[in-house]
């Protein structure tokens, strides 16, 4: 029975040990909420360097969540969780558009799940 219980653990590691291989990783790009993206998707970068913080800062596109606009001009999400740390960077910046970020997260898909963001 022992062995049998020992076997199972050893697995048990094994398995969680593989879903822990993601690591965090440093993206670039334009701060945009996902509705004013999704109204500009075709400007791509030239619409987000535009996109004002007073606007990021509205109701409506802190409730839609935040992503950011790549180089290539592709739209990447944010997890929900990344919302309260994007409007604490938002707050604390002088910048008032051109709101280039760089963030630290893990890429999953289309959407960051961002550990820590900063407005450079």
């Amino acid at each position: 029975m022992k062995r049998v219980l020992l076997r199972f653990a050893g697995l048990a590691v094994l398995a969680t040990g593989s879903l822990v291989i993601a690591s965090a990783a440093e993206f670039e790009g334009v701060l945009m909420d996902q509705a004013c993206a999704a109204d500009s998707a075709k400007d791509g970068q030239k619409a987000a360097l535009k996109h004002d913080k007073d606007c990021a800062l509205m109701a409506a596109c802190v409730k839609s969540g935040y992503g950011m606009i790549t180089a290539d001009d592709k739209f990447v999400k944010f997890d929900q969780g990344a919302t309260d740390k994007v409007v604490a960077a938002l707050k604390k910046t002088d910048k008032a558009d051109s709101l280039k970020v760089k963030v630290t997260g893990v890429m999953s898909g289309d959407t960051i799940t961002v550990t820590s963001i900063k407005i450079i």
